[in-house]
């Protein structure tokens, strides 16, 4: 059966039905509320970056040197990810899809900035954006940052678990993630992003009352998971 480790902030590990590791947007090093430290993350077999931002990309090349997983990201990524010497890669982009052996992936759009950490040439902007899995007919949404959009409506009847954010500030907030919610119509939402700076500090168990019916609300803590 598929599962989700929450790792804080907006990194998690999805392991699909066939065994595969799946790494999201992973930040250990640096990062004030990782369950585990850069050298305690298990290799994982694939390492999918919603964006360029440190928060959600710092680790990605450390980690895909030492594993030899295949990164997954937006063309301009993977391109600056091949520039620091990473092999296995996957490039993709906005409304792409791709059958990978565990699954299916569908790149999908979010509105936020699109810098790539560690790209001194500057060279290297993107677009950002979020992935929905299809792990074996367990459809898991990882919006990455984001505004809400009218796009999202788009996913509706497509998502099983959705991992929104509702830290505000630098992504929608609880109140526009509770329209995302109506949007998409999940059956569980995990929210993500929020109380790792006080400029993101949120009232999860709020947000679970505002979900009301509308969907399950699963607030975890770092280092739980949850079986999909």
């Amino acid at each position: 059966m598929p599962k989700l480790i929450f790792h804080g902030h907006a990194t998690c590990t999805l392991e699909a039905a066939n065994g595969s590791r799946i790494l999201v947007d992973p930040w250990f090093e640096g990062s004030p509320v990782a369950d585990i430290g850069l050298d305690e993350v298990p290799d994982p077999d694939f390492i999918f970056c919603t964006h360029g931002h440190e928060d959600h990309f710092a680790d990605a090349i450390p980690l895909a040197r030492r594993s030899g997983a295949t990164l997954v990201s937006t063309f301009e990524i993977v391109s600056f990810a091949q520039e620091q010497g990473i092999e296995n890669a996957h490039p993709m982009h906005i409304g792409g899809g791709y059958d990978f052996p565990f699954g299916r992936v569908k790149m999908t759009p979010a509105l936020h900035g699109g810098a790539v950490a560690g790209d001194e040439s500057g060279r290297f902007t993107t677009v950002p954006g979020g992935f929905l899995f299809d792990l074996g007919g367990v459809r898991v949404y990882h919006a990455g940052d984001t505004a809400l959009l009218t796009d999202m409506q788009l996913l509706r009847g497509a998502v099983d678990v959705a991992l929104l954010p509702i830290g505000d500030n630098f992504t929608m907030g609880p109140e526009d993630a509770v329209r995302a919610v109506e949007f998409i119509e999940p059956q569980v939402v995990v929210p993500i992003h929020y109380n790792t700076f006080d400029l993101i500090r949120q009232d999860a168990e709020a947000f679970r009352a505002d979900v009301g019916d509308r969907a399950r609300v699963e607030v975890l803590e770092p280092g739980d998971s949850l079986e999909l």
